[in-house]
């Protein structure tokens, strides 16, 4: 896709994706991705988008965090021939897991995979709806490095820009859609 159509796609999805002001809490405005999700053409070429965005990067296992990232990397795993990694909130993955904790806003959280999720040497996509902060992508990157995995790419349907969640990932190739 040139880079006039990847704009012209971004523009459309962004008109999909439904504003849901004072949602979690009053002055946030929620990015609603489930408009995108019930249309199936765009959803189609969304997947099919990020898939080619990532094709030659020899992908062996795409992550998905929890929990609106597992719906959009599923369909890219199928689109790329690779696994499919669910990274969970702690305590909710049934094998042995490695776990990475990350500092919110108020507080810390915890993230899972099962430790036999990716091999050494394995190429990682990590997929999730928003990057914010940055702190739950680069938790999820260092549970791919601990287990000797690259991590190839990080991808996300929407960027947060102003709340600079690159700056936690700097050096990796982040390829975001949509950014505000």
């Amino acid at each position: 896709m040139t880079q006039a159509a990847s704009e012209t796609f971004a523009s459309r999805v962004k008109t999909i994706i439904r504003d849901v002001p004072d949602f979690p809490k009053k002055g946030i405005v929620f990015k609603d991705i489930t408009p995108l999700l019930a249309d199936p053409a765009a959803f189609a070429e969304l997947v099919r988008h990020f898939a080619d965005h990532f094709r030659g990067a020899g992908i062996t296992k795409v992550l998905g965090i929890e929990a609106r990232g597992f719906l959009l990397a599923a369909p890219i795993a199928v689109e790329l021939q690779a696994g499919l990694v669910p990274v969970r909130k702690k305590g909710k993955l049934p094998y042995k897991a490695v776990r990475a904790s990350y500092a919110l806003e108020y507080g810390e959280d915890t993230l899972e995979m099962h430790e036999d999720a990716v091999k050494p040497g394995e190429k990682v996509l990590v997929v999730d709806d928003v990057l914010a902060t940055g702190g739950t992508a680069g938790a999820v990157c260092s549970l791919v490095e601990k287990l000797g995995g690259k991590v190839a790419g990080v991808a996300m349907l929407i960027e947060l820009g102003f709340l600079n969640g690159r700056q936690k990932l700097a050096g990796r190739d982040i390829y975001s859609l949509i950014k505000y």
